[in-house]
């Protein structure tokens, strides 16, 4: 009877020790592989554009934010360049307060065409996981659906997204020998990261 005991501890003191903690897909570990991953992981950018815009840019809501905290002027131009509508345009450069503000971030900016061409991109913002609402199974496929939000990470970013305002996704998972992972690049079956996050909708904290 003792060796019965101790030899059916073993079987399953050998069962425990071939699982890994990726075997099974728990909230937990979907949220720490989400987190993890690079999709998101990346910053939000921001893209300064300064020099002549067209009417429809100058007015856009992040426009008008920046105007609104004085980073940015605007001064009404009588002709529009080739290529530029609709009109009025608008010659868009920082403020004295915008280059206090603005400048600095600069340094860790992501030039479009190069350092001085084009509109600059400016890290000003990163993704926060709130939670896992659900997670529905299927075999070794499973979808887990959750919700984040935007958290700032300069002035830029705190005036360009509210950190109350949430989102919701869902994104593929897929199990391999190895254990669980997060779908990464779009397959027939699943959801990618990237493409969840592009497809989120707002939802109310």
């Amino acid at each position: 009877m003792r060796t019965a005991k101790t030899l059916l501890l073993a079987v399953l003191l050998s069962l425990g020790l071939a699982c890994s903690p990726r075997d099974f897909l728990t909230r937990r570990l979907a949220a720490d592989l989400i987190s993890a991953s690079d999709a998101f992981k990346a910053p939000q950018i921001f893209w300064l554009r300064t020099g002549i815009v067209s009417n429809k840019d100058f007015s856009s809501p992040d426009s008008l934010v920046l105007q609104r905290r004085g980073w940015i002027i605007g001064t009404e131009q009588k002709k529009c360049p080739a290529g530029v509508d609709p009109p009025p345009c608008w010659d868009i450069q920082l403020s004295p307060l915008g280059v206090d503000t603005i400048r600095p971030l600069i340094t860790s900016a992501l030039p479009a065409n190069g350092p001085d061409i084009g509109p600059i991109g400016i890290q000003v913002a990163r993704r926060e996981l709130v939670s896992i609402s659900g997670i529905s199974k299927a075999g070794n496929f499973a979808d887990v659906e959750f919700t984040w939000r935007w958290v700032s990470i300069n002035q830029v970013g705190a005036a360009l997204y509210d950190s109350g305002v949430h989102y919701r996704s869902t994104v593929g998972f897929r199990g391999y020998d190895d254990g669980w992972r997060v779908v990464e690049q779009s397959v027939p079956s699943n959801q990618s990261l990237d493409e969840a996050l592009r497809n989120a909708q707002p939802t109310t904290p």
